[in-house]
């Protein structure tokens, strides 16, 4: 099962169900008229979604109209939460030691989470604005799940339960504002804009193989200005799984049906799988050569952030931003 959020029904879209090749979608006012509706009432909505679902990739669902991923919000326009976690160490690793940072041994055993912007997300086809390009403007390919209510404390092993769909992100990051912010020791804020998540959410049921139940396998493509910059598996050197990191989330509260809880940067250890973000290849670059080569994004700079299956169709949709100018001056 596959669902979307237009665009043409306020501020969390219209929840429509979409085919497997992306083409063609349906409305369910029946069923849930957003998907935040449908989460929190899973276990009536999701049969009838899925239903819906197996007719329009037969050709035989009623009212079914064309799919345009352009004309959709993230699948969650906004969210109660979004926790976004650092799965891959590897990534943490590489990224703390361009600023210099030292690595705890503990980051290998106890999970890295922040608290992410979630009252008003980018849309996949949206533009990255932002004020000036000296903040270090980057994009972060990761994956995400979408669960439904999570009782405080739960374990690793029921964790996994309570995954009910998966989406692509881009974490934007403003890489020059981080570091000063994290030596504040009060975390991110300034240095984590809006994020943008792939125009389709799908169940774990429809990835087949490529969901073990606990980690997304298959290559995650990420590009810029068309020019390809990692294609890391998703399901390799993942140290915290998606189950570890929602118990983590869980520890110490309850998580609310629609919680969204981030990968972190897709990083493997093979360097021939490229990276997730600019800021890790620029890192690999320093090692290699003594010097980072890469810019971080200009204005006019394009990202996509894509997975396809083993046939070469695209599983989520694509994210495709352009970077543009905010100008502050303008606000009223």
């Amino acid at each position: 099962m596959k669902l979307a959020s237009l665009r043409d029904g306020g501020r969390d879209g219209t929840l429509v169900v979409v085919n497997s090749g992306l083409t063609h979608c349906v409305r369910v006012p029946d069923i849930a008229g957003t998907l935040q509706a449908a989460i929190e009432d899973w276990s009536l909505a999701a049969p009838a979604l899925e239903q819906i679902y197996q007719a329009l990739d037969t050709g035989n669902a009623a009212r079914a109209e064309s799919f345009d991923p352009k004309g959709c919000a993230s699948p969650l326009p906004r969210a109660y939460q979004f926790a976004d976690g650092s799965a891959y160490v590897n990534h943490v690793e590489l990224v703390r030691k361009a600023r210099g940072a030292e690595m705890p041994p503990s980051f290998w055993t106890d999970p890295l989470m922040y608290q992410g912007l979630s009252d008003a997300f980018l849309g996949p086809s949206d533009d990255i604005a932002v004020a000036d390009e000296s903040w270090g403007i980057d994009f972060e390919a990761e994956v995400a799940v979408i669960v439904d209510d999570v009782p405080m404390g739960v374990s690793p092993d029921a964790a996994g339960g309570h995954i009910k769909l998966l989406m692509l992100v881009n974490d934007v990051s403003l890489r020059n504002l981080i570091p000063p912010e994290l030596a504040k020791g009060f975390g991110f804020f300034h240095g984590k804009p809006a994020s943008a998540f792939s125009p389709v959410a799908v169940a774990p049921e429809t990835l087949g193989a490529a969901w073990d139940g606990a980690r997304l396998h298959g290559p995650l493509l990420s590009s810029v200005n068309g020019a390809i910059v990692g294609r890391p598996d998703a399901g390799t050197d993942m140290t915290f799984d998606f189950p570890a990191l929602i118990a983590h989330a869980a520890k110490t509260r309850r998580l609310s049906a629609g919680t969204i809880i981030g990968s972190g940067t897709v990083s493997n250890r093979d360097r021939a799988a490229g990276a997730s973000c600019l800021a890790e290849l620029r890192v690999l670059e320093t090692l290699d050569t003594g010097e980072a080569r890469t810019p971080f994004l200009k204005f006019g700079d394009t990202v996509r952030i894509e997975m396809q299956d083993a046939a070469g169709r695209s599983i989520f949709g694509a994210i495709d931003q352009t970077v543009v100018r905010y100008d502050i001056g303008e606000v009223k």
